[in-house]
């Protein structure tokens, strides 16, 4: 039976939720093993809410992912069909009930690049997505407009945990956020974590969420999950802008209110590095 490492067993999601799934989690690996035919060939890695184990196949080098079941489970599920391929892992076979995927094997990550590459990389990948998106999924659009609704009270509830003008500025820009023409396939969740490299293409990206609208919506978040890398930020915007042919004065927006949106969220999770990052990253712009 696999090890779950002590760094996953510690990851926040863990702390108010699924103590059942990870101590079953071991024999659900085995079991969903033996269903696919599977044979473990390495040890497991893992994010921050599921763990991905090599595994062969009649010759074939493949992993299994499993997290907890649920809508997550299925959105992922579709949205890697969806892509099929571009710019994405390759999905072989899903069991939403069990949480599990069975997809394509990748190596080396994006984080163990510079991340004047890796900011670059991100830039390609956000334009490569961008083919016109089905009508059926989220919207950046309604997104900024129902979460934008939120902000100044959960500022409010939180004790006003930065300056206000952090605020007012996330909230000017907010109206032109929400409304676009664009109707593009946008990943919802996309960092150098989620990306890894493949042999079918140089970068391949995992677990997205599939949203259509703005493909800037997620350009806060490629660079604040690398911002301790980076002495000097905007030069890094610039470069993920130019690589994802973005318009710069949209982008900037872009980047200002998803940051105030996490950072308040960082807040209410209990997150302590994240909002640092938040600060040093709106301060940029």
């Amino acid at each position: 039976m696999i090890e779950l490492p002590e760094e996953f067993l510690g990851m926040p999601r863990w702390w108010t939720e699924g103590a059942d799934w990870l101590g079953g989690l071991t024999r659900a690996v085995d079991e969903q093993c033996a269903r696919w035919g599977l044979e473990i060939a390495g040890p497991i890695a893992h994010g921050s809410n599921a763990i991905v184990v090599p595994v062969t196949r009649g010759g074939d080098d493949l992993v299994l992912r499993m997290s907890p079941p649920g809508r997550e489970v299925e959105e992922h599920a579709r949205a890697l069909r969806w892509w099929d391929g571009r710019g994405m892992v390759l999905l072989y076979d899903a069991d939403v009930e069990a949480g599990a995927m069975l997809l394509e094997r990748l190596t080396t990550p994006l984080t163990s690049r510079p991340v004047d590459e890796a900011v670059a990389v991100l830039g390609h990948l956000m334009r490569r997505f961008a083919v016109p998106a089905p009508d059926h999924v989220p919207s950046t659009t309604a997104i900024v407009a129902r979460r934008s609704a939120e902000l100044e009270r959960q500022w409010e509830q939180l004790g006003k945990p930065f300056d206000v003008s952090v605020l007012r500025e996330a909230m000017r820009v907010a109206p032109g956020l929400a409304e676009t023409t664009s109707d593009l396939a946008v990943n919802g969740d996309f960092h150098s974590d989620q990306v890894l490299a493949g042999s079918r293409e140089p970068w391949l990206t995992v677990d997205p969420v599939l949203f259509r609208g703005d493909i800037a919506y997620d350009l806060g978040r490629v660079l604040w999950t690398r911002l301790d890398e980076m002495a000097d930020i905007v030069p890094h915007f610039d470069t993920a802008v130019d690589a994802a042919g973005l318009d710069r004065d949209r982008a900037r927006d872009w980047v200002v209110w998803r940051t105030v949106d996490y950072w308040l969220w960082g807040l209410s999770a209990g997150l302590t590095e994240d909002p640092v990052r938040c600060a040093r990253l709106v301060a940029a712009f």
